[in-house]
Formats: structure tokens, C-alpha cells, sequence
């Protein structure tokens, strides 16, 4: 009898096996995540570096011009040591520079508004990467994590929303009159689909991996140091010159030392259990204390593209059902001001009830994304 019992159980075992592989393998080359996030992802970098761009314009030719102290020789040799590249070094002609940083500038701007971003995508790691080896002394943490960020985008669909490829898409009409695909050509672009989907997977998993190691090395490494272990590392920061584009705020802050305390407590603690909370609801507030860290940062220490390449990576883990809503809230507003009167309220299904499509368990497609 209990032999039976096992033969019975087995088949239902393997079944249930293969259930679940079919099901894993259905979500990862299926189901394409954060499709919302990858578009926050690439708007708010290729924004970020347009502006980084644009205020270090006054001061280029220090930076990554032929005069510069750190000449192209030197970068070159430097090169030969390291395994860099930078087509900034490929020619020592001022017109040449000026015409690579008006080409960096426009790269830029195109990969925010997702315009051909399966190329532009490309381009924009090739800008960042060729900058920020050409003068990688001047570098920190903000432009190591910007480059990480845009070899990564290169990998996902992050122009499938809230982009002009998307825009273009859902205008192009439906051709009915022209006959199916061969049988062949379906498997293909089945193929192509999956394939695509699954990169992107990938690339949204690294970009949250990355983000995770960031916070939990900064904040096991602050854990070694006396000063965060008696509260009083804050209270030194405000003190340094260096790091004191308001002085006058540093120096009222500094005799506060109790929140300094506080805040420097709590620092540690958001970043040492920040990758033990991503699948819990403990998550969402944690964002909004690290949002107002980075803020702080920012403001308080003068490192406004180190504060905003960090609040723009934590923009990963916002489900999509919050970015759809609020996309649903602006064309609301948009169109109660255009109209001049009142706008009917958004479709309850796209707020309050996700569709089935848009779930996390759904059957939303890369071939669905773009006309959805």
C-alpha cells in the first residue's frame, strides 16, 4: 500500500515541478518588470547628466579639453595602463572637443525623451564612459554610479513608456490589408520577443542588485568607523570646509548635537537593513527617509548629482502601479486645463484595480507594451 502511495505521488511531484519551471521560465522571458521604473530610470540619468553637462560648461576646458592640466597624453598612458577609452582622446582639435561635448549634450537629451532608445541607449554609455575616463581623478561616487546605471539601461526596454519611441508606436495605424507573417517569421519574432524580455529582466535585477550593494557596503563600512559608533560623524561633516556650501546652516546644524545624533543613527540603520526589506511593505517609508537623506546630502554638503544619481536609482523599486497612477492624475490635469473645465474622473481600472495585463503575475508582453 505505501508503495503505491509513492508511485501516485511521484507524476504528481514532477508535475508540479514542471509547473513551476514552466511558470518561472513564463516569467522571465514573458513578463517584463518595471517597465515604468526603466523609463524613471532613463529620464531622470539622461536628464541629470544634461545638467552636469551644462554646469560644468563654463569650466570644460579644465576638465576634458585639449588644454586641460590632465592632458590627452597623459590619459592616453593612462589608458595603456587601465584598459579605459575615450573618444574625447582621439584627437587633441579644440573643434573637435567642442563638437564631441555639443554631440554628449544632445545624446543626452535624446536617451530622456526616448528617441530611438535602442541606439541612444548605447550612445549615452559611451558618453558617460568617455567623460568620466578622461578625467577619472575628478570623478566620486555620483558619476561612478551614473555610469554603472547607463551600461545597465543598455540592456532594458526603458523606452517602452513614457517615451517618444512609445508615442510613435501607438500613432502608427494598424495595416490590415497586408497579409500575416509566414509561420517562420512569427516563431522569429517570438524569439526576438523573448529575448528582449529577458535582458531587460536581467538588467532590472542587476540595477536593483547594485543599488542593494551600495547600501548595505556604505552602511556596514560606517559601521567600522568610532565616529558613527558614538553619533558623532555628522557633527565632524558639518565641520568640514570642503563640504560647506552653506556655512552658516553647517554651523547652526553642529550645535545641535543630539540631532545629529539621531540622524546619524538612523543613517546606518537605513542602509545596513535596506536590502532585507525590499519585499515587505517596510520598504515605501524606507524610500521616503532615504529620499530625505539624499536631500540632506545634496543640500547640506554641496553634491547635488551624487544626491540625485542615488534618489533616481531607489526610483527602481516604486511598483509601476504608483507610476500609472500618477501618469493618470497629469493627463487629468492636463486635460481639465486644455479643456477649460472639468475632466471626467480616470477610469477606476487604471487606479484603483490593475489589470490583468499590467499585474505582477500578468501576461503583459514586450509586443504589447508599446501600444499599451
Amino acid at each position: 500500500m505505501h508503495a503505491d502511495r509513492t508511485e501516485t505521488a511521484s507524476p504528481l511531484s514532477s508535475k508540479h515541478v514542471l509547473h513551476r519551471l514552466g511558470a518561472l521560465r513564463a516569467a522571465v522571458v514573458e513578463r517584463p518588470v518595471s517597465l515604468y521604473g526603466a523609463a524613471v530610470l532613463r529620464i531622470g540619468y539622461g536628464l541629470l547628466y544634461f545638467a552636469f553637462l551644462l554646469r560644468e560648461l563654463p569650466h570644460r576646458q579644465e576638465m576634458w579639453g585639449p588644454g586641460a592640466p590632465w592632458t590627452p597624453a597623459l590619459a592616453r598612458q593612462l589608458f595603456d595602463q587601465t584598459g579605459w577609452r575615450s573618444f574625447l582622446t582621439l584627437s587633441d582639435s579644440q573643434l573637435y572637443f567642442e563638437l564631441c561635448y555639443v554631440l554628449a549634450l544632445t545624446v543626452s537629451l535624446l536617451f530622456a525623451a526616448g528617441w530611438r532608445t535602442r541606439v541612444t541607449s548605447v550612445l549615452f554609455a559611451v558618453v558617460v564612459a568617455s567623460f568620466h575616463a578622461r578625467a577619472i581623478f575628478s570623478s566620486d561616487g555620483g558619476d561612478n554610479l551614473t555610469l554603472l546605471m547607463a551600461l545597465y539601461l543598455c540592456l532594458t526596454a526603458c523606452g517602452r513608456r513614457w517615451s517618444l519611441d512609445s508615442r510613435r508606436l501607438r500613432r502608427r495605424s494598424p495595416r490590415t490589408s497586408r497579409p500575416g507573417p509566414s509561420p517562420v517569421l512569427r516563431e522569429l519574432a517570438v524569439a526576438r520577443r523573448q529575448l528582449i524580455t529577458l535582458l531587460h529582466n536581467c538588467g532590472m535585477f542587476v540595477i536593483a542588485a547594485q543599488v542593494c550593494f551600495i547600501y548595505g557596503a556604505a552602511g556596514l563600512y560606517k559601521v567600522q568607523g568610532d565616529t558613527w559608533g558614538n553619533g558623532t560623524a555628522l557633527h565632524y561633516v558639518m565641520h568640514l570646509s570642503l563640504f560647506q556650501p552653506w556655512p552658516a546652516l553647517s554651523g547652526f546644524l553642529s550645535e545641535h548635537l543630539l540631532f545629529l545624533t539621531v540622524v546619524g543613527y538612523a543613517t546606518v540603520l537605513i542602509q545596513v537593513s535596506f536590502p532585507f526589506v525590499l519585499f515587505s511593505k517596510v520598504k515605501y517609508p524606507l524610500l521616503v527617509m532615504t529620499l530625505g537623506m539624499h536631500a540632506g546630502i545634496g543640500v547640506l554638503m554641496g553634491l547635488p548629482f551624487f544626491s540625485g544619481a542615488m534618489i533616481i536609482a531607489d526610483a527602481v523599486f516604486v511598483p509601476d502601479r504608483f507610476y500609472r497612477a500618477v501618469g493618470t492624475r497629469l493627463r487629468a490635469v492636463f486635460r481639465r486645463r486644455s479643456s477649460g473645465g472639468p475632466s471626467p474622473s480616470p477610469p477606476t481600472c487604471e487606479v484603483t484595480r490593475v489589470p490583468a495585463q499590467h499585474a505582477p503575475g500578468g501576461a503583459e508582453t514586450l509586443a504589447g507594451d508599446a501600444r499599451s
